[in-house]
């Protein structure tokens, strides 16, 4: 009974801790964001509107290319013209793409609206407005966290909302200010891991072990990145983003180190599944035998975690390969040999990323093991 009201207790603690950091960092953002109204004037607004009618459409051709022209009647649902009806030509310019698409009675777009020198007002269609559907699929993702991982499943809720915070809050807008991105991407990780680890899985010494294990695992990462990002001469610029960025941010970032900041955190959410997978074989086989040695404890554990690294890897594989289809395309249309393209940046950025993040997971695993076998037997011989 005392270690079920510990337990609860802690879960308790940690759920409202993180609960007064949400409304902390959420309470000065609006903040800063009143004030930032009070004192500017933004020059574009941008508005969501709806089509209610097809005025005109046809096929015209410009520049020896052909599309589709539409004039659309549109009503602006939120901003400051709401209730307002207005006029957009799309295809007028004569660019005709994926990017100009037919519209719809019905579709949900976001408008930008801007007055010229002139006080003439300009309406263009930025985008279409998903936000509808992405809450829709967030809401089922929630719901089956609830219902299929029940009380933990909602503090791993609070967890990765935990974890937007620090990365919208803190992270994203120190590297902007010009801080170093590997250092704030450390203290990032940081702060993050104790926290989701705590609130996914309780306030107990399986989580320390992990929580140890993880932090070892970034540290070696974080070396190896470092050591070939510089080997392979990345400089960060393979992207537009990246030079974008450095336009944006009068080159205070240092693009290079950004890259490493990203390879650190993105193998950081990968972690937790291993780290705490691995403590938890261990911890199942000490209870079936309580007077198992060191050696023994490791090398079954380890059994089971060369199982999750062979799995692992090949998930690692279709995961990339999902992700990068439009530079694989790239790989099976150039005429270049395999030699010459993975020396461009763009393809050895990506190579670096996923290998060296690959092996930082497959580190893990041992890292993991062996620090909950000692843990666990005190190195207790055969």
């Amino acid at each position: 009974m005392n270690i079920f009201m510990k337990g609860r207790i802690s879960r308790l603690f940690f759920f409202f801790f993180t609960a007064s950091l949400f409304f902390v960092s959420f309470s000065a953002s609006k903040i800063f964001s009143e004030e930032t109204n009070q004192t500017t004037s933004p020059k574009e607004e941008i508005m969501e509107a709806r089509i209610t009618d097809i005025v005109s459409e046809e096929e015209i051709e410009l520049m020896g290319e052909t599309g589709l022209s539409q004039k659309l009647e549109l009503l602006i649902t939120k901003g400051s013209l709401a209730e307002r009806k207005i006029i957009i030509e799309t295809g007028a310019a004569g660019i005709f793409s994926a990017g100009n698409p037919r519209y719809f009675v019905g579709d949900k777009l976001l408008i930008s609206y801007f007055k010229g020198i002139d006080e003439e007002e300009n309406f263009f269609i930025v985008d279409y407005s998903r936000k509808s559907s992405l809450l829709f699929l967030f809401l089922i993702f929630v719901i089956l966290a609830v219902l299929v991982g029940g009380l933990w499943g909602a503090t791993s809720l609070l967890g990765m909302g935990f974890s937007f915070l620090i990365i919208f809050k803190f992270i994203l807008p120190k590297i902007i200010q010009g801080y170093n991105p590997v250092l704030i991407a450390i203290t990032g990780s940081l702060l993050i891991v104790p926290v989701t680890f705590y609130l996914s899985h309780g306030f107990n010494k399986k989580t320390h072990l992990s929580i140890s294990s993880t932090a070892a695992t970034l540290v070696l990462t974080g070396l190896l990145s470092s050591f070939f990002v510089g080997s392979a001469k990345l400089t960060g610029f393979s992207t537009e983003e990246a030079g974008f960025l450095q336009a944006v941010t009068s080159g205070k970032i240092d693009m290079a180190a950004l890259l490493l900041g990203g390879i650190i955190i993105s193998v950081l959410g990968v972690l937790d599944d291993i780290t705490v997978a691995q403590t938890s074989v261990a911890f199942q086989l000490k209870e079936v035998s309580p007077e198992i040695s060191f050696k023994e404890l490791y090398c079954r554990s380890m059994k089971v975690g060369r199982d999750h690294i062979s799995s692992m890897i090949n998930t690692l594989v279709l995961v990339y390969a999902g992700t990068s289809l439009p530079l694989l395309l790239l790989f099976i249309d150039s005429s270049r040999s395999f030699s010459e393209a993975i020396n461009y940046e763009l393809v050895a950025n990506e190579i670096v990323r996923t290998l060296v993040g690959s092996i930082g997971l497959v580190l893990a695993v041992p890292i993991t093991t062996l620090l909950a076998s000692f843990f666990l037997t005190r190195g207790k011989k055969d």
